[in-house]
């Protein structure tokens, strides 16, 4: 892996964001611990805990815990008692084949969800993100905007090893944040940041949809004991995923509405004061969820194992982890039922 300095605040922001989650409490039923990230692409879990389809379903959400990353949470599923959880699956994939976490793939939740957020002042060609003067962020390496990165200069034919290098590393509400400060002046980033930023003004210079063909967003992901200890309960939450996708493309105001409230809640209590004071100058409207989820996600819980695969094939060209079959993590007993 390479090493990348970064400065000051992008240097304490890293460690800031990846370390906060926050929790909460549910009642009644089977006992499960759950772990989202603080995005939309995790709508369906805020939209089902919203409506209490868990506890009509009898289970029990003892932890709902919410990273900023999914690099943070695949992080924490070594270290931490997570039954299951909603994140982008190339997180999953580092999990599992660095970090020995025994976890399966058992439904979808949505393609695509990655973007390039620009000042128009500064970058109006993804070409201009190697000169000098242009000063670029991005997620961590391994991450999937990482590899977005990469698929940009796939792409356009940029230095991928020069961009990657000049890059700074911080989580997706820094990115943004440091465009509207300009301490930047472009980065990559996940939904539903770059819709943030499309709103407060800045521009979406390219994304997944028009780089990855197919590219699997995020996943519901349960660990092997799960699945010993309950397999009924992985029945429930791919029941519970598919209605709540259902509900995303039946109500998509609602949807959009509810998202935005869930996060925005989770954003009060996930970040320092300071922080939580700048952020509120960037709001998490339901039309920037809205953009997100039917413009820049396709919501949907089938899982093309193809496109797994050419994930695990992608990150392990780029050396972040060895190749292996995408059906050692893949399990969709529990989504084919009827």
């Amino acid at each position: 892996m390479k090493k990348v300095w970064v400065a000051g605040i992008v240097f304490l922001g890293v460690i800031v964001f990846s370390c906060g989650i926050v929790s909460a409490s549910e009642t009644r039923g089977t006992k499960i611990t759950m772990a989202v990230e603080f995005v939309s692409h995790a709508a369906c879990a805020h939209i089902a805990r919203a409506k209490g389809w868990f506890k009509k379903e009898g289970l029990q959400v003892a932890a709902f815990d919410n990273y900023v990353t999914g690099t943070a949470l695949a992080g924490a599923l070594s270290k931490k008692n997570i039954d299951a959880a909603y994140l982008c699956v190339i997180p999953a994939i580092v999990a599992y084949a660095n970090g020995g976490v025994k976890l399966k793939v058992v439904c979808g939740t949505h393609r695509y969800g990655y973007g390039l957020l620009v000042n128009p002042a500064r970058v109006s060609d993804p070409r201009d993100l190697l000169r000098k003067d242009i000063r670029v962020a991005c997620t961590r390496e391994g991450s999937p905007t990482d590899a977005v990165m990469h698929k940009t200069c796939d792409r356009y034919h940029l230095n991928a090893r020069q961009l990657s290098e000049k890059a700074l590393r911080m989580p997706p509400p820094m990115i943004l944040l440091a465009l509207e400060t300009g301490r930047i002046d472009a980065g990559f980033c996940c939904e539903q940041f770059p819709s943030m930023g499309v709103q407060a003004g800045f521009r979406e210079l390219t994304s997944a949809r028009d780089l990855w063909p197919e590219m699997q967003g995020s996943v519901l992901i349960v660990t092997d004991n799960l699945i010993r200890r309950s397999p009924e309960s992985i029945r429930k939450l791919v029941r519970i995923t598919k209605k709540a996708t259902a509900f995303i493309h039946a109500h998509p105001e609602d949807a959009s509405r509810i998202t935005a409230e869930a996060l925005t809640a989770i954003r009060g209590k996930l970040f320092p004061f300071k922080m939580t004071n700048t952020l509120q100058k960037l709001s998490i409207t339901p039309k920037a969820v809205k953009r997100a989820l039917f413009q820049q996600m396709a919501c949907t819980t089938a899982i093309d194992i193809k496109s797994i695969q050419q994930e695990i094939d992608y990150i392990s060209s780029l050396g972040y982890i060895k190749r292996f079959d995408a059906h050692d993590i893949v399990d969709l007993r529990w989504l084919h039922e009827k």
